[in-house]
């Protein structure tokens, strides 16, 4: 939920971030959960800096390691982001302190015969490398990522899509995945088909883990232009699986037991800015071009982003009375009814 900045004195002894664009309860619920925040392959010799949550973070790697932590050197507030990795420590650019991967000083060039004082030590966070992404988490405890296991089955085709940045809410935009009457409408220059908008009925499963929806219907998948590759009268099956807040996953079942896997991984720079991460694997078409897939995926979400741009409100109302809905909308009340049992609020949501 959005909220108007509180004052930062008062964001610093409620640990959250001076700036934040949540609400208090909204902050604390989600930072708890695992997002990604970078591509493994983006990290080389020199960090990068990424936010979560509007919380400044440094991503560097180590002993072959990715590694995360607030961007902060407590010595004087300088960005390590700015700084670089050597002898498997990160270094501060203004005085050249070095921190070790559990996060304590171990030089300060300055004083190098002078005991190092225990305060001085950066913030880390837990990391997992996993589907190409880089995953953290600003206060939660385990591990709670999504399932996406054909990443790994050697009968499938990893693929790292390029990541999007969404000027909108993470729950708008994982919700605009879902939606399975859209189709015809948001992507008929990619895959949709304006004369077959009907939305057959669809079950909603809960899971363990969240929600579950099957949505068998005779769109294609396949791109205008290799429509013609559909046998006559083939359903296409969708399987939607929930991991809330703001991941999802669909496989879609291909002619000839072809499968695609797509990983929905909003990730929440802050309330209103999202940064999309989409990792890929499919058991067909192996050895086509990659760039052909690149730009398929980009020209959908591109397209589901012009929408989820323009919606009003911008945050995602919780409460089913805010928004009127239609039989389709099954798999976006189960979505917004997991957030609230997530006890985030109850009006909105980012």
């Amino acid at each position: 939920m959005s909220a108007p900045a509180s004052p930062p004195a008062q964001n610093d002894r409620l640990g959250l971030p001076r700036d934040c664009t949540f609400s208090v309860s909204d902050w604390t619920v989600l930072s708890r959960a695992w997002f990604p925040v970078a591509r493994g392959d983006e990290l080389a010799e020199k960090p990068i800096a990424v936010r979560l949550l509007d919380t400044d973070l440094v991503i560097y790697r180590t002993h072959g390691v990715a590694r995360a932590a607030r961007d902060l050197c407590f010595h004087r507030g300088a960005s390590l982001s700015l700084g670089w990795v050597e002898d498997e420590t990160l270094v501060c650019p203004y005085h050249g302190l070095r921190y070790a991967p559990d996060g304590r000083c171990v030089a300060v060039p300055a004083h190098p015969d002078m005991p190092i004082s225990p305060k001085l030590r950066i913030i880390t966070l837990p990391t997992i490398e996993r589907f190409g992404l880089i995953w953290t988490t600003l206060n939660g405890e385990g591990e709670s990522l999504p399932d996406f296991e054909a990443w790994d089955d050697p009968d499938f085709q990893p693929i790292l899509a390029p990541t999007i940045d969404i000027n909108s809410s993470a729950g708008r935009q994982v919700e605009g995945f879902l939606d399975v009457a859209h189709f015809a409408w948001a992507h008929v220059a990619s895959f949709g088909d304006r004369s077959n908008p009907i939305v057959p009925k669809y079950k909603v499963e809960k899971t363990p883990r969240g929600a579950r929806v099957e949505y068998l219907s005779s769109v294609s998948n396949y791109p205008k232009g290799f429509q013609h590759l559909a046998p006559a009268d083939f359903e296409w099956l969708r399987v939607f699986e929930m991991f809330p807040p703001f991941s999802a996953r669909l496989i879609v079942h291909f002619p000839d037991s072809g499968r695609l896997w797509i990983l929905n991984a909003a990730s929440p720079i802050s309330a209103r800015k999202t940064r999309l991460f989409c990792p890929l694997a499919r058991n067909f078409g192996k050895d086509g071009p990659l760039e052909d897939v690149y730009n398929f995926n980009a020209q959908i979400f591109n397209e589901d982003k012009i929408i989820v741009e323009s919606q009003k409100p911008e945050d995602l109302p919780l409460d089913l009375q805010m928004e009127v809905h239609i039989a389709a909308d099954g798999a976006s009340i189960a979505y917004r009814r997991l957030l609230r049992e997530m006890g985030l609020g109850q009006l909105y949501v980012s």
